[in-house]
């Protein structure tokens, strides 16, 4: 299997994540890869997505999200991109599920669930622009 890429560019509204889930699991498809697979990549590049609107973009729906695919023969990688707020790793703590619970708190595990679902997970900064680039190995 050569290299391909693929790419969708979608506005940064929640309304527009069912259209992120139906592209990537397209192109898992037409990689081969297992059901549960193709499940786990919709599930990270969902949060992944999600992060952004939130917290990069604060709500803001006139902002971009460009999400990439790149497939090579011995990974599957989604690149999501954009130019808002950055996400700083140096501060982020994986939050205590007990803790949270016990709060009656509810949402902060995205980074954790893609780290758990992804190969790799790695966050650049390009510029003014951002990305997470998240892989999943053959």
């Amino acid at each position: 299997m050569a290299r391909s890429v693929h790419t969708l560019t979608i506005p940064s509204s929640t309304r527009y994540l069912e259209d992120v889930r139906r592209f990537v699991e397209q192109h898992a498809i037409e990689a081969n890869f297992e059901t549960k697979d193709v499940g786990e990549l919709k599930i990270a590049v969902d949060e992944a997505c999600s992060n952004v609107i939130e917290h990069a973009y604060r709500g803001n729906d006139e902002n971009d999200i460009d999400v990439d695919i790149i497939v090579k023969p011995d990974r599957f990688t989604v690149r999501i991109r954009d130019r808002g707020r950055s996400f700083e790793q140096s501060e982020y703590e994986e939050p205590n599920i007990f803790e949270f619970a016990n709060q009656g708190r509810a949402g902060g595990f995205g980074v954790q669930i893609m780290r758990r679902l992804m190969d790799h997970v790695e966050y650049r900064k390009r510029g003014n622009t951002n990305e997470c680039c998240l892989t999943k190995y053959r």
